[in-house]
């Protein structure tokens, strides 16, 4: 028989996995430690399993309160959304939508995008998540997320917008101190500039672009704002992608034929968000924003 079990048990569940322990997931829920304490044991009782274990390090979750974490994520993601359906009912396209980008994306590209949107519906909130991972739609990390590979989940509303070409680049004045390499053989005696962790983009490329390896790089970092600094300050050779170069006038790309990286650009939104006014507005300026910028 299911149970109706409350939703605050679940909420303040969430809370401790995200906050790592009582008192501070209470600090976050605005309820008090002991209401928490309760809430847990009262699930924990309801569903007849430990969800907790305590040691020295404070509390720790058993693989079923790791189990559960997600539905109480989509749980609480769902509250949310009535929440901005009661909020935004009979005023338009208001409410508040979450986007999810990459850093380079939602730094260079996507304000002037964004900036549109709020003129049309200034009631609308914006939350942008500046992020190189890929954000999980599916567990609501994020309502709308632009995304360079194509999307495998299910239960997705997806749009292709065009792409984006990433070649490499370095300052004349690198080039000038250094000289242009010729081939890819040449790039053994330059700096080149790369990450430091593997993201799932890189580890999908192939091509002579699997030659720039992470023990070959000079400079690391996973932050691709830093990378493109680096680049644009003339420390080495870098990946950039070719329309954000073109700002650039002393930047230089080296190696066009050996070194092109097509990368393909989605707008996707998990298919329950095309109900809400908000979701679809900012989904369309999105799409038509980025095709303008690929076309």
């Amino acid at each position: 028989m299911t149970k109706n079990i409350a939703w605050e048990y679940y909420r303040s569940l969430l809370a401790v996995l995200t906050h790592g322990s009582l008192s501070a997931a209470a600090r976050a829920l605005g309820i008090t430690q002991p209401t928490v304490g309760r809430h847990v044991a009262a699930l924990e009782q309801e569903l007849g399993v430990a969800l907790f274990t305590r040691s020295q390090q404070g509390l720790l979750p058993t693989e079923v309160a790791l189990a559960l974490r997600p539905h109480a994520q989509a749980m609480a993601h769902t509250a949310s959304l009535m929440e901005r359906a009661a909020g935004s009912a009979g005023q338009g396209v208001a409410g508040v939508v979450r986007i999810s980008a990459s850093e380079v994306v939602g730094v260079e590209v996507l304000p002037p995008i964004l900036a549109r949107l709020r003129e049309r519906h200034p009631a609308l909130v914006v939350e942008l998540v500046l992020s190189n991972q890929v954000q999980d739609l599916l567990r609501r990390e994020a309502d709308i997320a632009v995304r360079m590979v194509p999307p495998r989940q299910e239960r997705l509303v997806m749009r292709k917008v065009g792409v984006i070409e990433v070649g490499l680049f370095a300052h004349r004045d690198y080039l000038a101190r250094h000289g242009e390499p010729q081939h890819t053989e040449d790039l053994a005696s330059h700096a080149l500039i790369g990450y430091d962790l593997p993201s799932p983009l890189v580890r999908g490329i192939a091509g002579a672009w699997q030659a720039l390896s992470r023990e070959r790089f000079s400079l690391c970092c996973d932050s691709d704002l830093a990378q493109m600094a680096l680049i644009c300050a003339g420390a080495g050779i870098g990946g950039c992608q070719v329309l954000l170069a073109a700002r650039e006038p002393a930047l230089q790309r080296v190696l066009p034929d050996a070194f092109t990286l097509p990368l393909e650009t989605w707008v996707t939104m998990h298919e329950d968000l095309r109900s809400s006014l908000g979701c679809r507005a900012a989904f369309d300026a999105l799409v038509e924003g980025l095709q303008d910028y690929t076309a």
